[in-house]
């Protein structure tokens, strides 16, 4: 794993520095040279890749006595390198290749780095205590001011710090609730100080036992992990998250309770999710493939053969018949084109085009089916647009399912008002119907593969997935507005 965590950092190391100096200037900038801010940046990346490789942290004691020498002379103080290593972390985490981590286990691998550049900080603060004391020893009056200045800060830090941070005594009783436990779970300090520790566990018995392991191992190895697990919110919701526990001892070396670090997963499990999502459309896109290339061959046989039948046939009654057959032909057909579509959206051949031109033609299409015979169409073409390099084909697919959408809505019978327009950064195409319109559950689902209100047989719920993914290809977006008996509105937002 320490492999692939290095090829990664190796991948975005110029981009960490760049986004991680920028941060720092806009901060610092009035008590670092940029010059400062870049060997710091570039020394802690380098310092971050040998804890890596050698898995101890004693290699990178040099770097911490240069950088406390550096925020010392530019009086930087411990909440202030505190603010400085979070942002490093946040350049880090948010900016590894998100198509590169997929591959792997996201929690264990921002969870590996998260740990490490704790630890460094954590020696840090560990420095900066120590060489405080040692400079105060000389004068017994600034002792005094000194710890109680330290104490603050790392009481400021303790509590301001986004990681939900508590304490349990050996009672089991919460005694500490910092700020990023507040915005986790929604409780108070107030609120959770002197609570039982079964506070935040959900109502199920492995949680009860889940707890007993904690305590146990805490007592006899003086800390425990939990990598995955959840807690309850104030408001009942449960959330994944990432537990770490750490014994406290007195003065004496005895027992007096514990701390526990939490973090929440939602965000890294979402990521998760994607990635599973994205592995099972690549599966159904590959099925559909084969279903259509198995399907389309024998298919274009029948249909010859019953056309041959139509133009040799006499018989009004076994016509009737072979236009039914044909009819189904026809409809199987659209499935197919539709499934390979899916798969593999057809021509990437791009060209300047102009929008309003696309959308005329896609208008036109449309007025041939049948069923536009009650339906008035309106359009209004802003003639300021500039022109767009695309494929010609797929632009022209995605205004062409969404005004048979727009028909479908109307069910042939109303009014499709086509706009196209400039906003301050998009070129937008509005499709309006009066239709029966969508409510918010319809709407959510409708650029969902395979996702149909329509009868059976009468669509496959793959045209607005495929535009979907067609538009945001190039970067675009499509947008929708509807309510139930008012009609719909979808908009194709695409960039110069």
């Amino acid at each position: 794993m320490k492999k692939k965590i290095l090829d990664l950092l190796s991948g975005v190391h110029e981009i960490i520095v760049e986004n991680w100096s920028a941060k720092l200037e806009f901060n610092f900038g009035n008590k670092l040279s940029k010059s400062e801010i870049k060997e710091f940046v570039n020394s802690s990346l380098r310092s971050l890749t040998e804890v890596i490789k050698s898995a101890e942290y004693l290699s990178i004691d040099q770097y911490l006595i240069d950088s406390y020498n550096l925020f010392s002379r530019a009086n930087i103080n411990l909440l202030e390198v505190s603010q400085i290593f979070s942002s490093g972390r946040f350049a880090l985490l948010h900016n590894i290749d998100k198509t590169e981590i997929k591959k792997h286990d996201p929690i264990i691998i921002l969870g590996f780095l998260d740990d490490i550049i704790e630890q460094i900080f954590a020696r840090y603060s560990m420095l900066y205590q120590n060489t405080q004391i040692k400079e105060i020893e000389y004068d017994r009056d600034r002792l005094a001011k000194k710890l109680e200045m330290n104490q603050q800060y790392l009481n400021t830090i303790l509590y301001k710090s986004d990681t939900a941070i508590a304490v349990i005594d050996i009672n089991e009783k919460y005694v500490s609730w910092n700020h990023g436990a507040e915005a986790m779970f929604g409780y108070t300090e107030q609120e959770v100080v002197g609570q039982d520790s079964k506070l935040l566990l959900p109502n199920l018995p492995k949680y009860l036992d889940e707890l007993e392991f904690i305590i146990k191992e805490t007592q006899i190895r003086g800390e425990v992990q939990i990598s995955d697990t959840k807690r309850k919110t104030k408001e009942g919701i449960i959330i994944p998250v990432q537990i770490k526990v750490t014994q406290i001892k007195n003065q004496n070396g005895i027992n007096s309770g514990r701390t526990m670090i939490m973090q929440d997963l939602s965000q890294v499990k979402k990521l998760q999710q994607q990635v599973d999502q994205s592995e099972k459309l690549a599966v159904i896109g590959q099925l559909a493939a084969g279903v259509a290339h198995e399907i389309g061959n024998p298919l274009t046989s029948i249909s010859a053969l019953v056309q041959i039948m139509q133009r040799k046939n006499k018989d009004e009654k076994l016509t009737d018949q072979l236009g039914t057959i044909k009819d189904n032909i026809d409809r199987i057909s659209k499935i197919v084109r539709e499934l390979v579509d899916f798969s593999r959206p057809p021509g990437e051949d791009k060209e300047l085009l102009q929008i309003n031109d696309v959308v005329k033609i896609a208008v036109g299409i449309v007025k041939y089916d049948k069923r536009v015979k009650n339906v008035e169409f309106k359009t209004c073409f802003s003639k300021e647009l500039p022109m767009i390099l695309a494929v010609p084909d797929q632009l022209l697919q995605v205004y062409v399912n969404i005004l048979i959408n727009a028909l479908d809505a109307i069910n042939g019978e109303g009014k499709i008002e086509v706009r196209t327009y400039l906003d301050d950064v998009y070129i937008c195409t509005d499709i309006e119907d009066d239709g029966y319109g969508m409510d918010n559950e319809v709407r959510s689902k409708i650029f969902n593969p395979f996702f149909t209100t329509k009868e059976v047989g009468k669509g496959t719920g793959l045209g607005l997935s495929v535009s979907y993914g067609i538009i945001k290809k190039m970067q675009g977006k499509i947008l929708v507005k509807s309510e139930i008996n008012a009609g719909s509105i979808f908009t194709v937002k695409l960039l110069p």
